[in-house]
């Protein structure tokens, strides 16, 4: 396989985590008569511009297709990041009714919602029907299709173009990634800004957090990768943010070449600086990752055959594509997990792609009682402990698994 960014071919592994359906493939129970598709799940490094990156076997309409089951909305944390977003950056670009702001991967409106309460001009690009239109519901105008360069010439040439380009947690979920970053160069206004949020690379090396590893994830990205592929379209970072969404993400500020609007602020080399010192840039910084999954693997069985021998009823909460990984990575079926609350209903009734564990309402995990729950997005986890304060009540206790078991 070939970089996907500089075309050099892949020779540095990172991870292998076996042959798994994509993590949101959800089932439902009929579909258990077909032969369910399965894919290696692999990751190679660019040891050339050190762009870390799944091995292709799965494409982006297979896996962002109409009935797509990833609603933002469901997590309240999530809605406080986007709220908090939408009041920082229009005072910070002192947007207003004769803005335009565009976010791609709008999903459900969850953050565009808040720009409407605001009156500021704002419409959302997004390849899933089904999320597009749970936004419409809410006033939001949706271009159901994926970012592509095509598609920012058709809106270029309609004077659509935005003021403010917004991206959190697409930029590692498309293919093509140099097209899609042109696209942005395309659509922005000669002083418009883009911001991108993306889980950073350091700490799933550091926090070992493998799971968040999965098809539907092209790229890992770095600031030092992001950086050089901006750069090819003119493109430069002239701010970043450190954040603690999804396990410690990054957002960072763009602006074109020729803007000038911002100067460099001294976080973008603290940044650079940071990664570089982990060693981004050397082959010896790879080499951890899957000896440190395979050990929480390992211990990850160890404590779910101990509970299940001394007659211990296990539940999990959360059908995230990250608890999908975990869970088919380490093999586990509804034998060690009786099932995966989740209060998305359009997961309810359904099973977790590979190990089909069956996804249940939170009304069902109340009747059933289990002694431990498993949190999968252990990224909100206060958040879920928050919402399942109840569980303790029949002497119940929670569990995270990454970066290594904890149990409260």
């Amino acid at each position: 396989m070939k970089c996907r960014h500089c075309n050099s071919e892949l020779e540095v592994p990172l991870i292998d985590l076996g042959v798994t359906a994509p993590s949101n493939s959800y089932l439902e129970n009929k579909q258990l008569i077909k032969d369910e598709k399965v894919y290696p799940l692999k990751v190679l490094v660019c040891s050339k511009c050190w762009l870390v990156q799944t091995e292709d076997f799965v494409g982006a309409e297979q896996m962002f297709s109409h009935d797509y089951a990833y609603f933002s909305s469901f997590s309240s944390t999530w809605l406080n990041h986007a709220k908090q977003y939408v009041e920082m950056i229009s005072e910070k670009l002192q947007l207003s009714n004769e803005s335009c702001v565009v976010e791609i991967a709008a999903n459900d409106g969850y953050l565009l919602q808040y720009m409407r309460q605001k009156k500021i001009p704002c419409y959302g690009i997004d390849p899933t029907y089904g999320t597009a239109s749970f936004a419409r519901k809410k006033g939001i105008e949706m271009i159901v299709d994926f970012f592509t360069p095509k598609l920012a010439y058709d809106l270029f040439n309609k004077n659509r173009q935005a003021d403010l380009m917004i991206a959190n947690n697409v930029l590692a979920h498309v293919p093509d990634i140099n097209g899609f970053v042109e696209s942005f160069s395309i659509l922005l206004k000669p002083s418009g800004v883009i911001t991108f949020e993306f889980p950073h690379l350091l700490n799933l090396i550091e926090k070992n957090q493998f799971d968040t590893i999965y098809h539907e994830h092209y790229s890992y990205l770095s600031v030092v990768v992001v950086q050089a592929i901006l750069k090819n379209f003119n493109l430069e970072i002239f701010n970043i943010d450190e954040l603690p969404t999804h396990g410690g993400s990054v957002r960072v500020y763009a602006q074109k070449n020729s803007s000038g609007k911002f100067l460099i602020d001294p976080s973008v080399d603290k940044i650079l600086k940071k990664e570089i010192k982990a060693g981004v840039k050397t082959t010896n910084y790879y080499k951890s990752l899957q000896k440190n999954a395979d050990e929480i693997k390992e211990n990850f069985i160890l404590l779910l055959n101990k509970l299940h021998d001394q007659g211990y009823k296990v539940a999990a909460y959360g059908a995230a594509a990250k608890g999908s990984t975990l869970i088919n990575f380490s093999g586990v079926t509804s034998e060690l997990i009786s099932c995966v609350a989740d209060k998305n209903t359009s997961k309810q009734g359904k099973l977790l792609p590979s190990s089909h564990i069956p996804i249940v309402s939170e009304a069902d995990l109340i009747n059933y009682k289990p002694d431990y729950v498993l949190i999968l997005p252990w990224n909100i986890k206060d958040e879920v402990i928050d919402q399942l304060s109840y569980v303790r009540e029949w002497g119940g206790k929670f569990v995270t698994i990454i970066p290594s078991i904890e149990i409260s």
